[in-house]
């Protein structure tokens, strides 16, 4: 029975970390101004700033990345696009809309946050040794006591990223995905895969 187990969350890690690799999304934009011109600078600008916001928002401090996002210009933020495109576009002398995706650059999106001091956990594409966890506690201490016990068991140290009341991020060697959620497991914890994180509570 643990080998199947252990099967299944193998492949759960393995599809986790594919989606992640892709942190893009959709926006849809109805903007209105003097010029058509205009009003499609500002959409593909809105729509920027709201899926690098929505696509990093899982991976860093929410409100120092919203705080650098409003403070920064459209033609920095440009720099974190890797791709685009538009569904539905219409536009009249004033107006313009659009479904607009845009795929973010994973590894300059990451450089970006910590030139920005923003705290973040995003791995880049040269650092896929690793996995995040993000552990919800129900006892803080006691909790946290435990996870450790845990990871000693299996040869790890917890490298702690971000702590925010009951709520705990750190990285893990990515090889030991398996093994720790089996062992986490079986301590009673419950956990899901959100994006390549591994979420855990108790």
């Amino acid at each position: 029975m643990k080998k199947i187990l252990f099967a299944v969350l193998f492949v759960s890690a393995f599809v986790g970390a594919v989606s992640a690799a892709d942190l893009s999304g959709t926006a849809s934009v109805n903007v209105t101004s003097d010029t058509a011109a205009n009003a499609k600078d500002m959409a593909f600008d809105e729509a920027r700033r709201q899926i690098i916001t929505e696509s990093l928002s899982q991976y860093s401090n929410q409100e120092q990345l919203r705080a650098v996002i409003n403070q920064t210009s459209g033609a920095d933020l440009t720099n974190l696009i890797a791709s685009s495109s538009i569904e539905g576009e219409k536009q009249s002398d004033t107006t313009y809309s659009a479904n607009i995706t845009m795929t973010v650059d994973r590894n300059a999106a990451k450089q970006w946050m910590t030139d920005n001091n923003i705290q973040n956990w995003l791995t880049d594409n040269n650092s896929g040794d690793v996995f995040v966890l993000q552990a919800v506690m129900s006892d803080k201490v006691a909790n946290w006591m435990e996870l450790k016990q845990i990871a000693r068991a299996e040869g790890l140290d917890l490298s702690t990223k971000y702590i925010n009341g009951n709520q705990v991020t750190v990285e893990l060697p990515l090889n030991s995905r398996t093994a720790f959620t089996i062992a986490i497991r079986e301590r009673g914890w419950r956990y899901y895969d959100q994006d390549g994180i591994l979420r855990i509570w108790k």
